[in-house]
C-alpha cells in the first residue's frame, strides 16, 4: 500500500439453518511442514536457486507459529411465530426505536409489544429501563434479569430514531451476540418491537441483516491465542417477521455469506509468517476443491507469469524468498446460459515492506501490512460464498496476483524500468506504491478472460484513508451504470462506498522521461492517480471499477480484519446473475 505519512410460538411453523462458522484456515499445515522438500547440493557447486529455496523453508516456518485447530462452532438460525411473553431461553432482546419508548401519563409504555412485556412482568420493565436511562437511542443497550417471563433475561436493544437500513439491524444482532457472550448463553431469541410498516420483502432482509450482526458478532479469530473461550451460543431464534420457505432462504443466504466475511476476516488476520503467497494459494485451491462442481482452480508459477510477460508483478516479488502464485479461480455454474461474464481481482501482498523505499516514522504501519492482501481475501471470501449460493447465468473468474514486497540484493530499485504484460512500460518511481504494478498485470490477465465487467479491490493508498477515513471505501469507475449497481449492492449489503472522482487532468503528474509512465505522482489526489493508473491497463471495451479498501479493511479498535467488500460483491454478482 502506497503510504501516506501525517505529520503531526403460538404458529408450529419454523424455518431455520444451521451456521457452521467457517473453520480455521490452514489446517493443512498444522501437522506438517508448510513444504515438503527433499534436495541434495554438491557442496562448493550450490546453485543461488537451492540456496534461495532453502531460505524460502525457513520463511514459511519464521517464529515456529502454527494456527491452533479450533473447533468450529455451530449455531443454528431459526424464524418462529410466537408469543414473546411463552418464548423460553436464555436472552429475549427486543429492538426499540425512541418512538417506541413513548409513555403515557402514568409513565407506561404505548407500544403494545413493549406494553405487553411490562405487564407481564408486572411493571418492572417500564420501572428497570427509566433507572437505566434506556431511551431507544441507536447504540443503547441494557441488559435485565426479571422474573415472569419464559426466558432468564430481557434485553432492549436502542435502534435510534427511525429503522431503515441495512446497517442498523445489523447492529442490532452485532448487540445481541455481545450479550450472548457476556451472559454465557446458549439461546436468544430476537424480535423487533414494532413491525408496523415493514413489507414481507423489508421483514426477510431485516431478518438476515439480524443473523448476519449476530453471527459475525459472535465469530473470535482465536487460532493465534495459547488459551480461548469457547462460544457458548447454540441458537438465535427470530420472532415475529414470519415464517416458511422465503425467509428460510434469506438465512441460508446469510449463512453462505457470513461464512464467506469469516473466511476473509481469518486470511487478513494471518500473520505474514503464515500466509505466505503460497499458502494463499493453497487456500484459493482448497475453496475450488470444496465447491468443484462449479469452480475451478489454476495457480501460475513464475516460469509461467513470464510466459505471458508479466514483468510489473514479477518486479514486485523478486526480492522475496517466498515466490509470487497467481491465483485464477474460475465460477460456473453447472448448467443453463451464460449471460454475464464478470471478473473480480483483489490485490494480494502477503506482506508489504515498501521495498527499497521502505516504510519508515509514525502513520506507516508497517506492522499491520499483513492486511495488504485484504482485496484478495475478499475476492476470496466472495469466492466462497458464492460457491455456496451457486447463482444461475453467471461465469465469474476470480484473480489473485500473490506475492510479498521484500527487500534484497534481487529486489527492484527506484529507478527501475518494468514491462506488463499490455507491453506497457513503467518507471518505479517508488516501490512503495507496489499494488499497483501487481494489478496492472491482473486486470490485463482480467480482460484476456473476455469478461465484460471488471471490479478490482486493493488496500491501495493511505491518501483514501486520509480523505474518507476508516470506515469508507473510495469508489473509482469513469462508468456510471457500473457505479449504480456496485452502489445498489453495497445498500442492500450494509457497506459504505463513496464514489471519486477519475480527474484525467491528474494524469500529468505520472510523466516519465524515459517510460511510459511513471508509478506514482505527488502527494495531493494520491488516490485518484492511483484508480487513473489502473486504468492504463483496462480494456476501454470492458466496464471497469476500483473500490480502494484500505480504510475499512481494519477494526482498530477490536485490532481485528473486518471482512469489507464480501458482502457487497456477492450482492452484485447475483444482480447480474438476474438481470
Amino acid at each position: 500500500m502506497a503510504a501516506l505519512r501525517v505529520f503531526s410460538v403460538a404458529s408450529t411453523s419454523t424455518s431455520s439453518s444451521s451456521l457452521h462458522c467457517y473453520p480455521s484456515v490452514f489446517t493443512k499445515f498444522q501437522s506438517s511442514p508448510i513444504w515438503s522438500i527433499s534436495f541434495s547440493v554438491t557442496p562448493l557447486l550450490c546453485s543461488r536457486r537451492a540456496k534461495r529455496m532453502a531460505h524460502s523453508i525457513a520463511r514459511a516456518t519464521l517464529g515456529l507459529t502454527h494456527p491452533n485447530q479450533i473447533e468450529a462452532p455451530k449455531i443454528s438460525f431459526a424464524a418462529k411465530e410466537i408469543d414473546l411473553v411463552e418464548w423460553k431461553g436464555d436472552i429475549l432482546a427486543v429492538g426499540a426505536t425512541e418512538k417506541d419508548l413513548a409513555r403515557d401519563e402514568n409513565s407506561k409504555f404505548q407500544n403494545p409489544i413493549l406494553q405487553k412485556l411490562d405487564s407481564k412482568l408486572g411493571g418492572l420493565l417500564s420501572e428497570a429501563s427509566s433507572e437505566e436511562d434506556f431511551s431507544g437511542k441507536s447504540g443503547q443497550s441494557t441488559v435485565l434479569r426479571l422474573p415472569g417471563l419464559g426466558s432468564k433475561r430481557i434485553a432492549l436493544v436502542g435502534l435510534g430514531s427511525s429503522v431503515s437500513s441495512t446497517a442498523a439491524y445489523r447492529s442490532l444482532g452485532e448487540a445481541v451476540a455481545a450479550a450472548a457472550k457476556s451472559a454465557q448463553a446458549s439461546n436468544i431469541a430476537v424480535a423487533l418491537a414494532s413491525t408496523d410498516g415493514l413489507s414481507a420483502e423489508s421483514k426477510l432482509s431485516s431478518a438476515s441483516a439480524i443473523v448476519t450482526g449476530a453471527a459475525l458478532g459472535i465469530f473470535e479469530d482465536n487460532r493465534f491465542k495459547s488459551e480461548s473461550k469457547k462460544p457458548t451460543l447454540k441458537s438465535l431464534d427470530i420472532l415475529g417477521l414470519g415464517t416458511g420457505p422465503e425467509i428460510e432462504k434469506k438465512l441460508k443466504y446469510a449463512e453462505d455469506v457470513c461464512a464467506g466475511v469469516i473466511f476473509c476476516r481469518e486470511l487478513v488476520n494471518a500473520p505474514a509468517n503464515v500466509l505466505t503467497p503460497a499458502v494463499l494459494a493453497e487456500e484459493a485451491k482448497k475453496i475450488a476443491s470444496t465447491y468443484s462442481d462449479v469452480l475451478s482452480a489454476n495457480i501460475l508459477d513464475v516460469e509461467q507469469c513470464k510466459e505471458l510477460k508479466m514483468g510489473s508483478y514479477l518486479a514486485v516479488g523478486e526480492a522475496s524468498a517466498n515466490p509470487p502464485h497467481f491465483i485464477h479461480l474460475c465460477y460456473k455454474p453447472t448448467g443453463g446460459e451464460i449471460k454475464k461474464k464478470l471478473a473480480l481481482v483483489g490485490k494480494g501482498l502477503t506482506f508489504d515492506s515498501g521495498g527499497y523505499n521502505i516504510k519508515t516514522g509514525p502513520g506507516c504501519l508497517i506492522e499491520l501490512m499483513k492486511f495488504d492482501m485484504g482485496g484478495s481475501a475478499a475476492v476470496l471470501g466472495a469466492a466462497k460464498a458464492l460457491g455456496q449460493i451457486k447463482p444461475a447465468g453467471v461465469e465469474v473468474h476470480f484473480i489473485v496476483a500473490a506475492c510479498e514486497n521484500m527487500i534484497s540484493g534481487t529486489g527492484m530499485r527506484p529507478g527501475d524500468v518494468v514491462t506488463a504484460s499490455n507491453g506497457k512500460t513503467i518507471e518505479v518511481n517508488n516501490t512503495d506504491a507496489e499494488g499497483r504494478l501487481t494489478l496492472a498485470d491482473a486486470l490485463v490477465y482480467a480482460c484476456n478472460q473476455g469478461v465484460e465487467k471488471i471490479v478490482d479491490l486493493a488496500t491501495l493508498t493511505g491518501a483514501c484513508i486520509v480523505a474518507l477515513g476508516p470506515s469508507i471505501a473510495g469508489v473509482f469507475t469513469p462508468s456510471d451504470d457500473l457505479a449504480k449497481e456496485v452502489a445498489a449492492a453495497s445498500e442492500l449489503s450494509g457497506e459504505k462506498l463513496w464514489r471519486m472522482p477519475l480527474e484525467e487532468s491528474y494524469w500529468d503528474t505520472m510523466t516519465s522521461g524515459v517510460a511510459d509512465m511513471v508509478n506514482t505522482g505527488g502527494r495531493q489526489g494520491g488516490a485518484i492517480v492511483a484508480a487513473l493508473f489502473l486504468k492504463q491497463f483496462v480494456d476501454e471495451k470492458v466496464q471497469w471499477m476500483h473500490i480502494d479498501l484500505a480504510g475499512p479493511v481494519w477494526n482498530d479498535k477490536k485490532k481485528n480484519a473486518t471482512g469489507f467488500g464480501v458482502s457487497t460483491l456477492v450482492e452484485w454478482v447475483l444482480k447480474n446473475s438476474t438481470n
